[in-house]
C-alpha cells in the first residue's frame, strides 16, 4: 500500500455556524497524512443542486444528520479504503458511482462534499505542499489571491426576509493586495454600523454576519451602502464599487416577482427595469440570479440587456454544474458563475464546472454558504482555481473571518502569488459615465 493510500476514512456529527448539525469526515492515509473537511450547507438553495441527507422527525427540527454520518462511515468508507488519495477523480467518481442519483440524495451531498473535501487536505498533507498549491496541480491553473465580495448588509433568507435582496455587498477592485481590501472593507462596515445605530435601524447581524437592517424599501439599502462608504472616506464607483445577490428564486414564481417589503408584485420587465434602474443609479458592477431560476427567459433578457455593462453570476440558475453553464452560454444567459462545492457534491466536478466556465468566457466566483465552519476550504480553492473572486459572506463572525484571514496567511507564505486587482468590465462603466455627467 502506498503512502497515499487512504487506510481509515470516518465521520462524525458537528455544528454549523447556525447551531444545526452537519457531517465532518476524517481521512487518514498509509503514510500517516491526514485530511478533515466539513460540509457546509445554504439557506437559499437551486432545486438543481446536490440535497443535504436530513434525518427528519422532531429531533433537532429535522435537521439531524446521522443517517449521512452512517452513510460515510458504513458504504463510502469501505469503497474509498485503500484508493489513492492523490487520484481526486477516482475518488470522487466512486463517491458518485455509490450514491447513483443526479442529486446525491441516496447517500447526501453532504456526505459526499464533506469525504470529497477530506481527500483532499489528505492528498495534499502527502505531498506536503499547502492545499492551494494541491487544488493549482489538479486544475492546472495559475494560483492568484482573490478579489472579496463582503456583505454589508444581509437580507433575504439570510436574515428573516425583512429585505427582498440578499446581499448588498462590496468589492474593492481599486485594492493595491488583499489586505488593503480587508482594511478599506472594515471601515465601510463600521461606518454602516454606526448609521444603522443612529438611525436606530439595526437589529443586529444576518446568517453571514452582515448587518441586519431595518429599511422602508430596498432602494433605500442602497442609499445607506453608499452612505457608509461615503463616510469611510471613499468616492462610490472609484475604488469601492457595490454587488448585489438578488436571489430571486426566493420571491420569484413563473416570471411573477413579489416585493414583500414593498407590498407590491412585478412582472418579469417590471423587475428587469427596476434593476437596470439601480444599475444606471448606482455604482453596481456585479448582480447575481437577478431573475429566478424558473425564469430562463429573464435571465436571458436580463444578460442581452446589461451583460456588457456588469458581472451577471448564475447561482441557483447554474449550481455549480458544468451542463448548465455550457447551456447557459448557448442561450446567452449570465457571465459569470458562482463555485460552491457543495452545490455540486464534489472537488472534482467543481472543478469541472469553472473549466467549462473558462472555456465559455464566463467569470468564476467561488463562494462559501449561510451555514459555515471553521473549515477553510473555499479559501484554498479559491486560491489555487485561480477563481479570481471570492464571496464569503460578511466582515463578521468567526466562520467568515476564518477565510479571509486563511487568505492573508496565503499571501505572506506565498510571494509568488499575485493578487487580482481591478477588473476591465466591473466598475469602469459607472465610473466612466459618471465622469461623462461631470463633464
Amino acid at each position: 500500500m502506498s503512502d497515499s493510500a487512504i487506510s481509515e476514512l470516518s465521520a462524525r456529527r458537528v455544528w454549523d455556524s447556525r447551531g444545526n448539525p452537519t457531517v465532518e469526515v476524517e481521512v487518514k492515509l498509509a503514510g500517516g497524512a491526514m485530511g478533515r473537511a466539513i460540509a457546509p450547507a445554504g439557506a437559499s438553495r437551486g432545486t438543481r443542486e446536490a440535497i443535504d441527507l436530513r434525518d427528519g422527525g422532531s429531533l433537532l427540527e429535522g435537521r439531524n444528520v446521522m443517517q449521512a454520518v452512517t452513510n460515510v462511515n458504513a458504504l463510502i468508507a469501505p469503497a474509498l479504503i485503500g484508493m489513492d488519495a492523490c487520484g481526486q477523480q477516482d475518488v470522487d467518481n466512486l463517491i458518485k458511482a455509490l450514491d447513483g442519483t443526479p442529486l446525491k440524495s441516496k447517500l447526501g451531498g453532504n456526505a459526499a462534499v464533506a469525504t470529497s473535501m477530506a481527500v483532499l487536505h489528505a492528498a495534499a498533507a502527502a505531498e506536503q505542499v499547502p492545499l492551494w498549491q494541491h487544488i493549482a496541480k489538479l486544475s492546472g491553473q495559475k494560483p492568484s489571491l482573490p478579489l472579496p465580495e463582503i456583505q454589508i448588509f444581509g437580507g433575504g433568507a439570510h436574515a428573516g426576509r425583512r429585505v427582498d435582496v440578499q446581499d448588498f455587498m462590496v468589492m474593492v477592485p481599486g485594492a493595491e493586495s488583499f489586505d488593503e481590501v480587508l482594511e478599506i472593507t472594515s471601515e465601510i462596515y463600521r461606518a454602516a454600523g454606526a448609521i444603522m445605530k443612529q438611525k436606530s435601524s439595526n437589529v443586529g447581524v444576518a446568517d453571514e454576519g452582515g448587518w441586519w437592517p431595518v429599511f422602508d424599501n430596498n432602494e433605500q439599502a442602497l442609499e445607506t451602502l453608499l452612505q457608509a462608504i461615503e463616510q469611510a472616506g471613499e468616492t462610490p464607483g472609484d475604488r469601492v464599487v457595490i454587488s448585489l445577490d438578488i436571489a430571486a428564486s426566493e420571491f420569484g414564481d413563473n416570471g411573477r416577482y413579489r416585493l414583500a417589503l414593498e407590498d407590491r408584485d412585478l412582472s418579469r420587465d417590471e423587475m428587469i427595469k427596476l434593476l437596470g434602474t439601480w444599475i444606471d443609479n448606482y455604482p453596481i458592477v456585479s448582480i447575481e440570479d437577478p431573475l429566478a431560476e424558473d425564469d430562463p427567459e429573464g435571465v436571458i433578457a436580463f444578460t442581452q440587456e446589461f451583460g456588457d455593462r456588469i458581472q451577471i453570476i448564475g447561482d441557483d440558475y447554474l449550481v455549480t454544474n458544468e451542463n448548465l453553464v455550457s447551456q447557459a452560454a448557448d442561450d446567452g444567459a449570465c457571465n459569470a458563475v458562482l463555485i460552491k462545492v457543495n452545490q455540486s457534491g464534489t472537488v472534482s466536478e467543481s472543478i469541472a464546472c469553472l473549466a467549462s466556465a473558462r472555456e465559455r468566457g464566463y467569470r468564476c466566483v467561488v463562494s462559501a454558504r449561510s451555514g459555515e465552519t471553521e473549515d477553510v476550504t473555499i479559501s484554498h480553492l479559491a486560491v489555487g482555481l485561480d477563481a479570481g473572486q471570492l464571496k464569503v459572506g460578511s466582515f463578521s463572525r468567526s466562520e467568515r473571518m476564518a477565510k479571509w484571514n486563511e487568505c492573508l496567511r496565503i499571501a505572506d507564505h506565498a510571494s509568488s502569488i499575485c493578487f487580482v486587482k481591478g477588473d476591465p468590465l466591473a466598475g469602469t462603466w459607472w465610473a466612466r459615465q459618471q465622469k461623462e455627467e461631470i463633464k
